[in-house]
């Protein structure tokens, strides 16, 4: 299986560029510890972020990323971090294995896209890293262009516990 492929058609373009931007633009990003390749997919005026801490009682979820630029510094820290550990396997093709965007809600100029991280990555110290969580993207549609509005990260991937 394919996993660097985009699942989504070309002829369902506002999903294949969610997901482009999402899945493809974002790992490489990442990898490349470079926010300059992800800088303008986000809406900068009003953007926030909710951090779950991995519990699915929405009363512990925090603003833990009340604008951009808390963010970007914490997604450029994970990424350097990220740079630092060797991995015993090609990190880039294992993103792409254990993440999942599949679901995208839409209506208007407006979507709510729901990915998942849900795999081990094999460590180069033959441990593992269990990547194990979703985020609930908000995305608007500005200028014909897709855009990140917001998010609530760092959910547990099954929300059926009572944590």
């Amino acid at each position: 299986m394919n996993y660097e492929k985009n699942p989504f058609p070309t002829t369902d373009a506002d999903r294949h560029a969610i997901w482009e931007m999402l899945v493809h633009r974002d790992i490489d990003a990442f990898l490349g510890q470079d926010w300059s390749m992800v800088k303008d997919d986000f809406v900068t005026d009003r953007f926030l972020g909710m951090h779950a801490h991995g519990r699915s009682n929405p009363d512990s979820w925090r603003l833990g990323f009340p604008n951009l630029t808390i963010y970007r510094d914490e997604w450029l820290r994970q990424a350097a971090h990220s740079a630092a550990v060797e991995y015993a396997e090609p990190l880039r093709a294992a993103l792409f294995r254990i993440t999942t965007l599949r679901d995208i809600d839409m209506g208007d100029s407006v979507a709510v896209v729901h990915k998942k991280f849900d795999g081990d990555i094999a460590k180069a110290d033959g441990s593992m890293e269990n990547l194990n969580w979703q985020t609930l993207y908000f995305c608007a549609k500005v200028d014909g262009v897709w855009k990140i509005s917001g998010f609530v990260g760092y959910l547990p991937f099954s929300l059926g516990s009572k944590t």
